[in-house]
C-alpha cells in the first residue's frame, strides 16, 4: 500500500497521512457496500489495505454510515471532513481504482464498481 499512498501523494499534492486515511475511508466504503466475495479478493490482493480500513474508522462505519449520510454522497462527505476538495478526492479515488486493479485484475474491481449505485461517475 506504500505506492498507492506515494502515487497519490504525488500525483495529488496531499500528504501521507491525508492520503491513507482518504483511503482507508474508499475501501471501507466499497467492503461494506460491495459484493463481499469479490471485495474480500479486491483486498486480498493489496496486502495492507484491511490496515488502512481499520485505522479510517472501523471500516467504512462510523462517519461513513451515520451522521454523514450514507452511500457515495456519505463518502464524499466524510473525506471532505478531511479537509480534501473534489479534485482531491476525484485523483484519490482514481488511483485507488487504478491501483487495485493492477493488483487483483478489472474483473473482482469492476463488479465491486457495478455493484454500487454511482459510483460509477467518480472513478
Amino acid at each position: 500500500m506504500e505506492d498507492l499512498i506515494s502515487r497519490i501523494t504525488d500525483s495529488v499534492g496531499i500528504d501521507a497521512g491525508k492520503a491513507q486515511s482518504a483511503v482507508g475511508m474508499i475501501l471501507g466504503f466499497l467492503q461494506k457496500e460491495g459484493p463481499q466475495d469479490k471485495i474480500a479478493e479486491m483486498l486480498a490482493a493489496m496486502p495492507g489495505a484491511q490496515d488502512l480500513i481499520d485505522n479510517a474508522g472501523g471500516g467504512g462505519g462510523g462517519m461513513l454510515g451515520g451522521m454523514m449520510g450514507g452511500g457515495v454522497m456519505g463518502l464524499g462527505s466524510s473525506l471532505m471532513g478531511l479537509g480534501l476538495g473534489m479534485g482531491e478526492i476525484s485523483g484519490i479515488s482514481k488511483e485507488t481504482i487504478s491501483f487495485a486493479r493492477e493488483k487483483a485484475g478489472d474483473g473482482p474491481v469492476d463488479e465491486v464498481i457495478s455493484a454500487i449505485p454511482g459510483l460509477s461517475q467518480f472513478v
